[in-house]
């Protein structure tokens, strides 16, 4: 009988990559054996494919009649210097943009194709055959970070911790100096109207109004350092939820927007946060931890073991086509609810509500879980 462990273990459904769709009303998982797509609200399988190989990356547009894919795991579907734009309801592949480097992220829009590459950003027309519209050099950006709202784009600049924002009409570029270490996270509200920053010491959260440039707040996570996995606006844009490998979801109040959302008005009174340490943050020469805006909530989530991704040790340097954390994934589902998605040998969905407490504040608390690949 041979009691010796496996020297690797092989799990056909490992999860490679998640994302949300645009309005995160669906997910969808990247696996090492095809993909699947999920309601978001209900955990439920909408669709699933099986290619029998891997896909590392797939970013979904609207309801998944078009995905963005890029090969990754052990035995790769498609060559992982390619974006492959696949039609869901032909079942075949649609478009193809083959890059000189390995893809790190895509990112469709209803007339644009965005490739992410390490050093640059590609603009594509949505066309057949796509025409290359614009290239953009980057920092590196290994997590090959974007984000795409209808008029504005937003990837890493060429200086560590700068941004550029792209108006999508124009093609003007602004840059951003967000941080003066490496991006980690960045995302826009769904009206593109603000543009949230995290780096890689995971302590701060900048918030930028796209429209000037200017920083309408600065939302502390914590004081120790952490790797932030994911930041998603809320709806309205009136709150901003964040989690990091500290296995904690953060939500926020965004101060100085005209947004309130009329729950923040009710608790608020509109009349602005007062921070952690309330009247001890108005002591003039108090250090500025005090003052800062802390998140008016949080809760625990499940982050599991981040080193591995589909039983393949994780690091900067691994090719996988995987464009976020595997772990920690936000998406809205309503003002106030959100759920939280990771990839991995142990799949998880969790959703959480945001209530009134009888204390008078808003609470998250998580109202279910699942291991959406259906091995609980």
């Amino acid at each position: 009988m041979n009691v010796r462990p496996p020297i690797e273990t092989s799990n056909p459904t490992a999860v490679l990559s998640v994302s949300f769709n645009n309005d995160s009303s669906c997910f969808a998982a990247g696996l090492e054996s095809g993909i699947c797509i999920f309601h978001t609200k209900s955990c439920l399988l909408k669709a699933s494919r099986d290619f029998n190989a891997g896909i590392g990356l797939v970013e979904m547009m609207g309801m998944a009649n078009y995905l963005a894919l890029v090969g990754g795991g052990k035995s790769p579907k498609f060559a992982m210097n390619k974006a492959i734009i696949w039609d869901d309801m032909k079942g075949k592949v649609a478009l193809e943009i083959a890059a000189l480097s390995s893809v790190r992220g895509v990112q469709l829009g209803r007339e644009r194709i965005i490739v992410v590459l390490q050093n640059s950003v590609r603009i594509y027309s949505f066309a057949k055959p796509p025409t290359l519209l614009h290239v953009y050099e980057t920092a590196d950006n290994y997590l090959g970070l974007c984000c795409l709202s209808e008029k504005k784009i937003a990837f890493p600049g060429r200086t560590v911790g700068q941004i550029q924002l792209v108006d999508l009409a124009t093609g003007n570029v602004s840059i951003i100096p967000a941080h003066s270490s490496a991006l980690k996270a960045i995302q826009l509200s769904p009206d593109g109207e603000l543009l949230a920053s995290a780096s890689e010491t995971g302590t701060l959260i900048r918030v930028y109004s796209t429209g000037n440039c200017a920083r309408v707040a600065e939302l502390r996570r914590g004081i120790d350092p952490a790797t932030i996995f994911s930041l998603a606006f809320s709806p309205s844009g009136a709150m901003l939820a964040c989690t990091s490998d500290k296995s904690t979801l953060h939500i926020f109040d965004v101060p100085n927007t005209q947004r309130l959302s009329v729950h923040r008005s009710q608790h608020m009174g509109g009349d602005g946060d007062t921070g952690k340490w309330g009247i001890l943050g108005r002591i003039p020469l108090m250090p500025r931890v005090f003052s800062d805006v802390y998140s008016f909530t949080s809760a625990p989530f499940e982050a599991g073991d981040e080193s591995m991704i589909g039983g393949i040790p994780f690091s900067e340097g691994t090719v996988l086509g995987t464009t976020r954390a595997p772990k920690g994934v936000i998406g809205w589902i309503a003002e106030d609810s959100l759920v939280i998605v990771g990839a991995g040998q142990d799949a998880r969905w969790e959703k959480f509500v945001l209530v009134d407490g009888e204390d008078g504040k808003r609470h998250c608390v998580r109202e279910g879980w699942k291991r959406y690949l259906g091995n609980t």
